[in-house]
């Protein structure tokens, strides 16, 4: 029975991670769980799996949960909750699902623990990929990933030696953008951005995907995950979203994962590893599937993604900077203060202004975010 701690169990991945572990009721158990303000959806989850442990991040939302709540659970709060749970429970796997940077300290926490993180949060590796891959080095903690990118990549390169590795290459649906031109894209609303043909995401990431970001995100993931540099990973279009990633060797093979869209997939193999259990889950009928096609992304259109790919090249804290100006132009597009292809002129900005350093400690990681998302709010 492996005992599981999730990092955001009202979003899109958690409630994915409850879907599987309900049907794994001798394989899986809900340690703790953690949510920001969605207390209905957290209610529910607390009633049917009796975590030991629930944090809210949202403090009046906490307070809000304690009145409404039947039973005498002890319900901890903020950022302080959440290292206090990780750093306290008991549990063999932390799903680390938070969006955001505030993934970054709670996940740090398990790994000093020796626990394996199933990893979800893209941003832990993006803003302190060296630090994180050596912290896990250090405490042999195993990071196996969730997204269904990585999770492709490191099923085909099971059994491969790295060293053969000709190049990753990512895939990406394109969003909901893929038609539109880039003249269009100077009045799209924040509706038609929300609104993903493939993937059921929340607010951030279905805009991240919009604006590529959230693929740009995924290449500097990549390069931590899988210890390979810039000029071996590449990011091809997939309107399909059934090829989830596909590996080059140097001989010229290719191995891809292919399977309909259903991030139980990657969960559950991320649960089991190495083992694989059988399920009732997406069958994929190859014969069904009419075509495969690809296209090298537009960088002009989708701008986010080449300065994922430039941001990766300078390393040090520019991703820290990056992915902070990110979430903070993001926030302030959904809530209508800026327009779609301000998104990267804020990331711009902010990489401009904000001094980069090389080999950071978790101090200066830290400090970066907090001065760059204050910049980052001053655009207009």
């Amino acid at each position: 029975m492996k005992k599981i701690f999730i990092l955001g169990s009202t979003g899109s991945i958690g409630v994915n991670t409850l879907n599987v572990i309900r049907d794994y009721p001798d394989l899986f158990r809900v340690s703790g769980i953690t949510a920001n303000s969605n207390i209905d959806l957290l209610m529910e989850q607390v009633e049917e799996f009796k975590p030991e442990w629930v944090v809210i991040s949202d403090k009046s939302a906490a307070k809000n949960f304690a009145l409404r709540s039947s039973d005498k659970i002890e319900i901890l709060e903020g950022e302080e909750g959440l290292i206090t749970a990780t750093k306290n429970a008991d549990y063999d796997i932390l799903l680390s699902a938070l969006v955001g940077f505030a993934g970054l300290s709670p996940t740090i926490e398990g790994i000093k623990r020796r626990k394996r993180i199933a990893l979800a949060n893209k941003e832990t590796l993006v803003v302190a990929g060296e630090f994180i891959m050596d912290l896990a080095k250090k405490y042999f903690s195993e990071i196996i990933p969730v997204d269904s990118e990585h999770s492709a990549i490191f099923q085909c390169l099971a059994g491969e030696k790295t060293s053969e590795v000709g190049k990753l290459i990512l895939t990406a649906s394109g969003g909901p953008f893929l038609e539109n031109t880039f003249e269009d894209l100077k009045s799209v609303s924040v509706a038609d951005a929300l609104n993903h043909p493939n993937w059921d995401m929340g607010n951030k990431i279905s805009i991240d995907s919009a604006s590529m970001m959230n693929k740009g995100l995924e290449v500097i993931e990549a390069h931590w995950l899988f210890n390979l540099p810039k000029n071996q990973i590449d990011v091809v279009i997939h309107p399909q979203s059934i090829i989830h990633s596909m590996v080059e060797f140097v001989d010229g093979s290719i191995k891809a994962q292919l399977s309909k869209p259903d991030m139980k997939l990657p969960i559950i193999y991320a649960l089991s590893y190495p083992n694989r259990l059988q399920n009732n889950y997406t069958q994929t009928d190859l014969c069904k599937i009419s075509k495969l096609t690809f296209f090298e992304p537009d960088f002009r259109k989708f701008e986010c993604l080449k300065i994922a790919f430039d941001v990766m090249q300078i390393g040090g804290t520019a991703p820290c900077i990056m992915n902070a100006a990110n979430e903070i132009a993001v926030e302030m597009f959904l809530n209508e203060k800026i327009k779609f292809l301000d998104i990267p002129k804020v990331i711009s900005e902010s990489l401009d202004k904000i001094e980069k350093v090389s080999h950071p400690d978790i101090e200066t990681i830290f400090e970066c975010d907090r001065k760059t998302r204050e910049l980052a709010l001053t655009y207009n």
